[in-house]
């Protein structure tokens, strides 16, 4: 064999044992560092949102809790798309010249209406669901509301003094 082709032999390997040397100690160093401070993956795993907050309980409930749901925002399919339709223009508004401080206020004003009402049908369609609940049943779906939606967050945010 020829000097100059053990020599490119030699080299190549030298970089393949390299890469492979650094690759095991970085995943090393990675999986020392992680291990020290566990991380919960079931909690990073669930889902969040309304529609979720009745995924304990029964597969008939859950059933009819997704379809009071999915009626409620049927009925407020127009204050939602109004509320979409003011944050962009309030989005329009801010970046507009000249700026009109009343303009932005006024199309905020609309979309937060809009809102509110989108939001009362909604949690009115979670009360008349409960409402139909056994006492148990009640509070997996309060334990599924408290986890995955934006009423639970109020419950489990720390009081202010």
């Amino acid at each position: 064999m020829n000097e100059r082709v053990i020599k490119r032999g030699l080299l190549a390997s030298l970089v393949l044992n390299l890469f492979l040397v650094g690759g095991i100690v970085g995943g090393a160093w990675r999986w020392w560092t992680t291990a020290e401070a566990p991380v919960n993956t079931a909690a990073l795993a669930q889902p969040r949102g309304l529609r979720y907050a009745a995924d304990d309980l029964s597969p008939d409930q859950r059933r009819l809790f997704r379809l009071g749901l999915r009626d409620a925002r049927r009925d407020v399919a127009v204050a939602i798309q109004a509320a979409r339709d003011g944050r962009q223009e309030a989005l329009r508004l801010v970046g507009a010249e000249p700026f009109d401080h009343a303009a932005v206020a006024a199309a905020l004003a609309r979309t937060r209406e809009a809102d509110m009402v989108a939001r009362a049908r909604l949690e009115a369609s979670v009360v008349d669901f409960a409402a139909t609940l056994s006492p148990a049943e009640r509070q997996t779906l309060a334990g599924g509301l408290a986890r995955r939606s934006t009423l639970g967050s109020a419950a489990s945010a720390p009081s202010k003094p």
